[in-house]
């Protein structure tokens, strides 16, 4: 009897990424494993909250996954996934055994928050390209948005972010997520803009609650805002919230059946969906944003959750039902935790 391989648990994609192309990803931490617990996440709420940095996944096994996967040719190596990988304690030798396998280049998703810490800085030096973020102007609202660790403060986000780029020889793009009511205002956004002047990465891109998020009060900006916010940056910033519909990729296609099927019998979450497909989170995202782009699905929400359920199952509820398709930049009504 020949023995089956076994479907990588670490290694997921390539994923189409309107940054980065053909994007293979590399999943380093445990699901919702991360320094963050934002408002605005599509994984959902933190389960793992901790800035313990650890070998969290096997690096052997790691590049066994890899090496399988290279027949792929992506554009990039991303190092992301359903957590921050920054939290993987062997960052700096992963990356230096990836570029001995090939000469795809490695580029890493991250938050930024554990920039401030000098190992994990030089660790980063091998990559090719860092793409990390800032969603706030300020020690509040970057409270309220990215609710950190309690050893993660907005002093030493900014710290980490100014000394990085000094330090690091490689691309390094910023990435903003605004948010409709709370930071996609104009002043908290040259407030950012001015920051960002100061760490002077090469590209800064924003983004908005295209997907479902952890919270309902995580609001979409609508494009037309984003793109009047953008002219706040200097050079404008890139718009690459990502409003278009979907096609099915062609090597998605034979799990879109499989998936409906599911949704006609059950309501699914994003982690429901990638453990009954074998898939990890972030390809069961994709697949599930194009299906409801294109009206085949829609989303529901039972306390902290987010669930998918196929259209066809019962009489779907308007978009405009939806918190975060809303489009809304105006000033919500004030509730508890929320910045005026």
């Amino acid at each position: 009897m020949k023995s089956r391989i076994q479907p990588p648990k670490h290694v997921f994609g390539p994923v189409p990424s309107r940054r980065l192309g053909r994007s293979l990803g590399v999943d380093l931490v445990p699901f919702k494993t991360c320094t963050y617990d934002c408002i605005y996440c599509q994984l959902g709420r933190t389960t793992c909250h901790t800035v313990q940095r650890k070998e969290w996944a096997p690096m052997d096994g790691v590049l066994d996954e890899l090496e399988r996967q290279l027949e792929t040719k992506p554009d990039y190596i991303t190092l992301s996934g359903s957590g921050e990988p920054t939290l993987y304690s062997r960052l700096d030798e992963l990356i230096d055994a990836i570029h001995r396998l090939t000469d795809i280049p490695v580029a890493v998703l991250t938050n930024g928050s554990l920039l401030w810490q000098p190992e994990v800085r030089r660790q980063l030096q091998a990559a090719d390209l860092v793409l990390p973020s800032l969603d706030a102007p300020d020690p509040a609202r970057f409270a309220f948005v990215n609710r950190p660790h309690p050893e993660i403060t907005f002093e030493r986000l900014i710290s980490g972010l100014e000394v990085f780029r000094q330090e690091f020889s490689g691309q390094y793009w910023l990435e903003v997520m605004l948010l409709g009511g709370y930071t996609a205002l104009r002043i908290p956004v040259q407030q950012m803009a001015e920051r960002i002047r100061r760490i002077r990465p090469e590209k800064v891109q924003l983004n908005t609650a295209v997907r479902p998020p952890a919270e309902e009060y995580a609001l979409q900006v609508s494009p037309e805002r984003l793109k009047s916010l953008a002219r706040l940056f200097k050079p404008p910033a890139e718009v690459i919230a990502d409003f278009r519909i979907h096609r099915v990729p062609r090597e998605a296609q034979s799990s879109t059946k499989t998936l409906l099927d599911l949704l006609r019998r059950r309501p699914c979450t994003v982690q429901d969906v990638a453990r009954g497909l074998s898939m990890k989170p972030a390809e069961a995202i994709k697949l599930l944003a194009i299906l409801e782009d294109q009206g085949n699905i829609r989303t529901s929400r039972h306390g902290p959750s987010v669930f998918y359920r196929s259209s066809s199952s019962d009489k779907p509820r308007p978009r405009s039902s939806f918190p975060n398709r809303a489009g809304m930049d105006s000033q919500p009504q004030n509730r508890k935790g929320i910045i005026s």
